[in-house]
């Protein structure tokens, strides 16, 4: 039967607003109201895009590089990244497997509608980056969480993973260093999650997006180097964080030639391509002085050890030290409420605005996640509220 002109596709009816819009959203409310609030629960680097890149963008514009591309990116900044990326996991990479999307969330969404059908089984990490969900569920696949534990320092639950994973599976999800909690995956756990995807003879999408932003001596091993994984294995990855261009809308993926060719006419029907002078931007990025992003990551590293020990200081709260990106996630059961009370208390008495964990899946539930994308006054200060409003509990 038809649906009357004011109903909407099933397939949008689970959509929801992402956390952090809704959170933001109360915090401007209160700031409005003249209220002082801090920031610590957007996940977006504090900085300005690097001046070099800036410029590289200008320059694009005021050359006159305004005009369409081809739908999969520029040739030039495929090749960049394909090197880029290739040097970085250490195999070779071809631009023929590089797709350029405006931001990373198209490189999640178009694999995604490529890949799956009802029926098809997708796992996941829960906590998580709630556009995992969110996709999943549009595409009429069906979500298969895997719990972050944190005993694990939030990797997967392997003994659920090998429970859940099988035949049906068609996609695994990982994300390492991961958003919420800042978790990386152990290496051996990395085999075994690609020992099952060519058991089962599924698909592996990798979002790399953190891989840059991580405190260890070593850096994140890529699932797509080990033997077989090539021809099943999806690389999403982009700028924003690395580079401080979250505004630019700039990401990409790495994927076989075949699913790149079909990502690609993916974008020719929906986003058109990538705005020109992003992508020369982009370019200019990759190739140009990496000085300023090891800066960056020697801020974030004090601002990690600052929060934590901030964090672990107030009675009540326990938290892991984060392997990776730019967020902590605390433990706080000991205060006996949710997590989404503790977020709505700590902005209206203290001030601060940050993120309940359940906004990434119900695994989330008894943890905060906070940001340490804000100034080390601005973080030294919103311990001081958290620990002061805490204690009145």
């Amino acid at each position: 039967m038809k649906k009357p002109h004011h109903d909407f596709a099933d397939r949008t009816a689970h959509l929801e607003p992402e956390g952090a819009y809704e959170v933001l959203a109360k915090a401007q409310q209160l700031e409005a109201a003249g209220r002082e609030i801090i920031h610590l629960e957007i996940g977006q680097p504090d900085f300005q895009t690097y001046p070099n890149i800036g410029m590289a963008g200008i320059r694009a514009i005021a050359a006159g590089e305004t005009r369409y591309t081809p739908s999969a990116g520029i040739p030039a900044l495929k090749k960049a990244i394909a090197d880029n990326t290739g040097r970085r996991i250490g195999m070779e990479i071809s631009p023929a497997q590089v797709v350029v999307g405006p931001g990373a969330k198209p490189l999640l969404f178009f694999p995604m509608m490529a890949l799956l059908e009802p029926g098809d089984e997708v796992i996941y990490p829960d906590p998580g980056f709630p556009s995992y969900r969110a996709i999943i569920e549009t595409m009429g696949a069906t979500p298969v969480p895997i719990a972050l534990k944190e005993e694990k320092d939030f990797s997967f639950d392997m003994a659920e993973f090998s429970e859940k994973v099988n035949d049906c599976t068609r996609l695994i999800i990982i994300n390492a260093p991961s958003n919420p909690t800042g978790g990386i995956i152990p290496a051996a756990d990395l085999e075994a999650i690609a020992a099952a995807a060519k058991k089962h003879d599924c698909w592996v999408l990798s979002d790399d997006i953190y891989t840059r932003l991580v405190y260890t001596d070593e850096p994140v091993k890529s699932i797509l180097t080990f033997p077989g994984m090539a021809e099943r294995t999806i690389i999403m990855d982009g700028f924003s964080k690395t580079y401080a261009m979250t505004g630019w809308r700039l990401g990409y993926g790495v994927m076989p030639e075949k699913l790149a060719d079909v990502v690609g006419l993916l974008h020719t029907h929906s986003v058109g391509c990538t705005a020109s002078f992003t992508q020369l931007a982009g370019i200019e990025a990759l190739s140009g002085d990496q000085e300023q992003v090891a800066r960056v990551r020697a801020v974030f590293l004090a601002r990690r050890e600052l929060i934590v020990k901030g964090l672990n200081d107030i009675p009540g709260i326990t938290c892991r030290k984060p392997a990776g990106a730019f967020y902590v996630f605390p433990n706080v059961t000991s205060f006996g409420l949710s997590s989404k009370e503790m977020a709505n208390y700590l902005l209206e008495k203290a001030g601060v605005a940050l993120l309940p964990g359940t906004s990434f899946g119900p695994m989330g539930e008894g943890y905060l996640r906070l940001t340490f994308t804000n100034s080390t006054v601005a973080i030294e200060k919103a311990l001081e509220l958290i620990k002061e409003a805490l204690s009145k509990l």
